[in-house]
């Protein structure tokens, strides 16, 4: 019962951590195209 509550956790934790690194991941390219777009004329 304790080792699958720690199994779901961890994976709870394990798949947060991949939507965060996500959510990183587009927000630096979706500023990156801005800034892009803001500098060219």
């Amino acid at each position: 019962m304790v080792a699958r509550c720690l199994t779901n956790c961890s994976r709870g934790i394990r798949n947060a951590w991949h939507f965060y690194y996500a959510l990183n991941l587009v927000i630096k390219v979706v500023c990156g195209g801005f800034c892009i777009a803001l500098l060219t004329p």
